[in-house]
């Protein structure tokens, strides 16, 4: 009962800047690459968004890559404002939490506007009421990556 109650705590505690977005259709999001000697084979995709992958991150060999995320779309940091400082801080991207798109554009590390992404806000100083350093937050993407080229997002408090 106690773990339910906590976990109804933790659900309702986000207010999100931007509850709903527009959806997106696979051909937008995704571009077809034909394979094979003839070019008959179409299993193979490019992500035409903007993508996070990890710092150990190494693209598999090309006979087994379903999902290609170009180099030149993939991005580690982000432009975080905080909503009561009202400053904006340039942070390294932790992880991708949650795309309101669809749950393959989370784990493929797609950022969209509405994703939810984990940032480390450690340099900022950020610290508990016990007084442990906060390692990492939530934000949410507030504008088009793949249009204006950056991520901006807005701090989760």
């Amino acid at each position: 009962n106690m773990i339910k109650q906590k976990r109804k705590e933790k659900a309702g505690k986000w207010q999100v800047p931007i509850p709903k977005v527009k959806a997106m259709t696979e051909d937008e999001m995704f571009k077809i690459l034909r394979s094979g000697k003839r070019k008959k084979k179409a299993w193979k995709r490019i992500v035409n968004k903007i993508s996070f992958v990890g710092d150990n991150f190494t693209r598999k060999p090309p006979k087994f890559e379903r999902y290609i995320r170009p180099a030149a779309l993939r991005h580690r940091k982000a432009h975080v404002t905080h909503p009561e400082l009202k400053m904006t801080f340039c942070l390294d991207i932790v992880s991708v939490k949650k795309n309101p798109q669809s749950a393959l554009y989370t784990s493929l590390g797609v950022i969209t506007k509405g994703t939810i992404i984990e940032v480390n806000v450690s340099e900022l100083g950020l610290v508990t009421q016990t007084g442990k350093v906060i390692w990492a937050k939530y934000a949410q993407v507030t504008n088009n990556p793949d249009v204006d080229g950056c991520i901006n997002a807005l701090l989760l408090v």
